[in-house]
């Protein structure tokens, strides 16, 4: 496989807000469509919690695409420590 066709088949995952924000990823294109909903398991206060992240934007960048996505707090793990005070 030729560098083009492995730059063909990845895409940068951006990350707006949320727990993630700032971060980046690279992700497999399937069928030659990125996703439009993702998934990330990451480690907050030492717990693992699930966060969800939607499409918001999608852009090409020097001929790889990138794509933006925005956290869903309503779907993921809350993002709060759950440790009680007194």
């Amino acid at each position: 496989m030729t560098d083009a066709q492995n730059e063909n088949t990845e895409y940068t995952v951006e990350f707006v807000d949320g727990p993630l924000e700032g971060q980046t990823d690279s992700r497999v294109l399937l069928h030659g469509k990125h996703d439009p909903r993702i998934s990330m398991l990451a480690a907050v206060d030492g717990m693992e919690s699930l966060f969800w992240y939607d499409e918001v934007e999608q852009r090409e960048v020097q001929g790889k695409l990138h794509v933006k996505y925005a956290f869903d707090s309503g779907d993921s793990d809350p993002v709060e420590s759950t440790e009680e005070t007194d």
